[in-house]
């Protein structure tokens, strides 16, 4: 089943659980929620992360620092489904954190925390039959990255075993914030759509309203990731949650404003 995305384009919005604590990421969650986020993939902070830029390294260096777990990361998720149940809301992992804790037992704990995905940055669809049969019991949206190298027939092969999004990644490389989007987004976006009817929100590097209006253009959300947690990052912990609020409220300018 597709996440619902309100908004067009929709924002997904990644937060790293556990930065700065267990309490101020469910502050930062409601809020961003309350500001316009239509899904919150919530980070499982690894000290061996993939494809994750400094800033996000930084964020997950914090978080294991203070010791936040996966069932950390799990409580959080039910809190946000308890207070928001209309929200959507993706568990954004690695492989080896979900090996540690156990598939079965994260699957069912992910389900039961209220979670309507999980993204596992490190799972290719080739390697995925045990996962995918775990999240076929439990009814949870297996989402899968694609890249601009990916070729045509692993894009097929996501389509066919994706559920709630595709996330396209918008170029080649870590996590960051960029000053321009590459022309490989719209592209793998276009190819993506030959195989599935699943929305498509593109992500790395997307930090400002003209890259989220770029991204309406053809794509369905935009996922915004380092630029929120180094917002963080710079903010107190109190103020943080406002901090995010306003940001994801100013990602969505009037066509006008960003026409000047």
């Amino acid at each position: 089943m597709a996440l619902a995305f309100n908004h067009k384009p929709g924002l997904v919005v990644y937060l790293t659980a556990g930065d700065p604590s267990v309490e101020a990421t469910l502050a930062i969650a409601l809020e961003a929620i309350d500001a316009g986020a239509d899904v919150i993939e919530l980070g499982v902070p690894f000290s061996d992360p993939l494809a994750d830029g400094p800033v996000i390294q930084r964020a997950s260096e914090r978080a294991v620092a203070r010791g936040t777990r996966m069932r950390d990361v799990l409580k959080i998720a039910s809190e946000i489904r308890k207070a928001r149940p209309n929200a959507g809301l993706v568990i954004f992992t690695y492989l080896n954190p979900i090996l540690r804790y156990g598939c079965t037992r994260f699957v069912d704990d992910a389900k039961a925390g209220g979670a309507d995905g999980v993204l596992i940055i490190d799972m290719i669809v080739e390697e995925a039959d045990e996962y995918l049969a775990e999240m076929d019991r439990a009814g949870l949206a297996p989402i899968f990255l694609a890249a601009p190298t990916s070729p045509d027939e692993r894009l097929k092969n996501i389509a066919a075993h994706a559920r709630g999004f595709i996330y396209a990644i918008s170029r080649v490389g870590i996590t960051g914030k960029q000053q321009s989007m590459t022309s490989d987004a719209a592209a793998l976006a276009t190819r993506v759509r030959r195989w599935s009817e699943l929305p498509v929100a593109v992500g790395f590097g997307i930090s400002s309203a003209e890259h989220v209006a770029q991204v309406a253009e053809f794509a369905d959300a935009a996922v915004i990731g380092s630029a929120i947690v180094e917002l963080i990052e710079r903010s107190t912990p109190e103020a943080a949650p406002g901090a995010v609020a306003r940001f994801i409220k100013g990602l969505r300018l009037p066509q006008a404003a960003l026409a000047r």
